[in-house]
């Protein structure tokens, strides 16, 4: 994907999954995109290159998890 795309694409991704992080941890909007933005995960999805962004939101989710939970993270072989 070029990278005008790319960059109309990913904070879309980027909403929703902090939508999906407010949600299922019961934190405010605020609080959500803080966390998301601080994660390793994060860091690596703004690189189109790593192709992350193709992910479900579940599975970001998942991922997002992971690195919360053990400062992990378990990239599924694709």
């Amino acid at each position: 994907m070029d990278k005008s795309k790319f960059d109309a694409v990913y904070p879309i991704i980027s909403a929703v999954l902090v939508g999906k992080i407010a949600a299922e941890l019961s934190l405010s909007d605020k609080d959500a995109i803080t966390e998301l933005y601080s994660s390793h995960l994060y860091e690596i999805m703004e690189h189109e290159n790593t192709k992350l962004w193709q992910y479900s939101t579940e599975k970001l989710f998942e991922l997002f998890l992971e690195e919360r939970n053990s400062g992990k993270i378990s990239f599924p072989q694709v």
